[in-house]
């Protein structure tokens, strides 16, 4: 079974930067970025296929980035200008399809990561 890390996260203030890492064990073809904050409802953050279409939430755009190194088998979230409301247990995922081109399916095939925190104070 494909498993994942995360690692990267921490308390920062607001403005701050982070660098999620995510660690997959083995190829997938797709991954992305969740969060979830407490009392709220998992979240889509980002999202990116294998020929590096990228997709971002509204409340990231331009100041969130997605990556990955497919030799390595390992995703990136950079976040920066980051604001209170990120603050978040974050997630990985990845699996055999799609992100963007078949969320729902993804969703229901993808295996996932244990959460790192972020924590971001004003």
């Amino acid at each position: 079974e494909v498993q994942l890390v995360e690692s990267g996260g921490g308390s920062v203030q607001a403005g701050g930067s982070l660098r999620l890492t995510c660690a997959v064990s083995e190829y997938t073809y797709s991954q992305a970025w969740f969060r979830q904050a407490p009392g709220k409802e998992r979240e889509g953050v980002a999202s990116i296929e294998p020929d590096g279409t990228t997709i971002y939430a509204d409340s990231v755009k331009g100041r969130f980035t997605i990556s990955k190194v497919n030799a390595r088998n390992t995703l990136y979230l950079q976040m920066n200008n980051l604001k209170p409301e990120d603050t978040a247990m974050y997630y990985c995922a990845a699996a055999q399809v799609g992100a963007i081109a078949t969320p729902t399916l993804f969703l229901q095939l993808a295996y996932w990561g244990k959460g790192t925190q972020v924590t971001v104070s004003s």
